[in-house]
């Protein structure tokens, strides 16, 4: 054990979230509707699989992007020897302009402020080497994804500090939540960096309002910290209120002479609005200099492969392309999501409003043996190891309340979200029985017992009458 480093032997991962855990138990029963109907269907798995044709017909068209050709001629082998971490421009350039197409084209972005990464994870990651020293802290609203305690701090040693939201309000950010957030850090001697939020958010599936942003754009001006806007889902929002970047409220507000504009930055990925995490492409966009060259040399252990850079330059080039496939991804998210919701009404559970993501925020409040996280767990087992449905509980997204749950409906076939709902119904059927059987026994015995004190009153009156005679 001496001979490993603490990073090695140290169990500040996260891999023992309840958020992983269920993902080990579906790969040791993972469902098929052929080979194994009965196993754990994966309902915490945020992809995003519903226009996969879309993507597949469009590689068919274009044989020369798969196949590394220009013109038809090979470049194979200037694609297998570029190593410049800076990106190939064409893939940089047609990133930016999808960035502006989901946006509504209502800001645009600069090719010389966007840092590649492999993926997401390694952005946020690098943002925190960046901002932050070990020891140092960012606050985020709960509930958030849980992968971030694995993101923001294991490698790096930043801590986290939740902004304390609740269903009173739609989970919504708050000047006094933000605050006490601000002043705990400050209690536990943590001096604070920078907010990080998720927009839109997982887990919850809304966007923020133009009041939350502007929120944060005025508190961190009032702390001169950071503020890292993890936008990575804009482009699945698909009912309104639509979209709103940070970086259109910068532009609103006239921010770009002011110091807060260097201090903005936000995370972007095609994992999730083109459905592509094993591509493993991210990017950093921000308006400070230094965080930018710095990011750019950390990118060098983490970077996009030129033959993928290469083939989506081709395809997001496509501007018909895209701008069909924005359309009707977000045709499609809207009808699975409504599929999701129905299904769950029909077993009698709720789900906060949603208008965006791949998930739902699910209320199962109702269904707790007690409010408390204990009975969260209890019943998240249930649903994992009897019902065979793999979610979130709330309590691994730092959830303040017990009995909420992240539900994913974009990563399987209609078939397959249909059959959860009957599990579901018909488990949450099964527990309203119990609990009606349990009342009825206890009425009767409540009935027996009444009945027997009103017996032995009148035995004790009739006795002390017969006494007086």
């Amino acid at each position: 054990m001496g001979l490993l480093s603490g990073k090695a032997t140290c169990n500040t991962h996260g891999q023992d979230s309840s958020y992983f855990l269920g993902w080990q138990e579906y790969e040791k029963n993972p469902y098929d509707e052929v080979q194994n109907p009965t196993g754990i269907i994966q309902m915490g798995l945020a992809e995003n699989q519903l226009s996969f044709d879309f993507l597949e017909s469009w590689l068919d068209r274009n044989p020369d992007a798969a196949g590394f050709k220009r013109d038809g001629r090979s470049i194979f082998r200037e694609l297998a020897l570029f190593q410049d971490y800076h990106g190939l421009p064409a893939f940089k350039k047609a990133l930016v302009e999808f960035m502006s197409e989901i946006r509504g084209n209502k800001v645009t972005f600069d090719t010389s402020k966007i840092v590649l990464t492999a993926g997401a994870t390694s952005a946020n990651e690098t943002l925190m080497f960046c901002l932050a020293e070990p020891g140092e802290a960012f606050l985020l609203p709960t509930p958030y994804y849980p992968g971030f305690d694995r993101d923001l701090k294991w490698r790096t040693g930043v801590e986290i500090v939740p902004i304390q939201c609740t269903s009173l309000n739609g989970f919504q950010i708050t000047e006094t939540a933000l605050e006490e957030a601000y002043q705990l850090a400050q209690k536990r001697h943590l001096k604070v960096k920078g907010v990080l939020v998720t927009n839109p958010s997982n887990p919850l599936g809304t966007t923020m309002s133009r009041n939350e942003l502007n929120l944060l754009v005025n508190f961190i001006t009032e702390k001169n910290i950071h503020l890292i806007s993890d936008e990575i889902y804009s482009g699945t929002v698909f009912s309104s209120p639509g979209f709103v970047s940070i970086m259109e409220i910068l532009k609103d507000r006239n921010c770009e002479n002011t110091q807060v504009w260097n201090r903005v930055h936000i995370v972007y990925s095609l994992s999730k609005d083109l459905g592509l995490p094993g591509f493993r492409v991210g990017a950093i966009y921000s308006n400070d200099d230094m965080v930018v060259a710095a990011a750019t040399k950390m990118s060098s252990f983490g970077l996009v492969s030129s033959q993928t850079q290469y083939l989506l330059s081709a395809l997001l080039s496509d501007k018909k392309f895209a701008q069909n496939y924005i359309s009707e991804n977000k045709k499609r998210l809207k009808q699975r999501h409504r599929k999701l919701v129905s299904g769950l009404e029909k077993a009698g559970i709720s789900c906060l409003k949603s208008n965006a993501g791949l998930f739902c925020w699910v209320d199962m409040r109702h269904l707790l043996s007690s409010n408390t996280f204990e009975a969260e767990m209890e019943l998240w087992k249930k649903i994992v190891y009897d019902v065979k449905l793999n979610i979130s509980p709330g309590s691994s997204c730092h959830c303040t309340e017990p009995g909420w749950f992240r539900v994913c409906f974009a990563n399987m076939s209609e078939d397959t979200l249909k059959l959860s709902m009957q599990r579901l119904k018909a488990f949450v059927d099964s527990i309203t029985t119990t609990l009606h059987n349990q009342s009825n026994h206890q009425s009767i015995k409540n009935s027996r017992r009444r009945s027997l004190t009103k017996w032995v009153f009148r035995l004790s009156f009739d006795d002390r009458m017969t006494g007086e005679r």
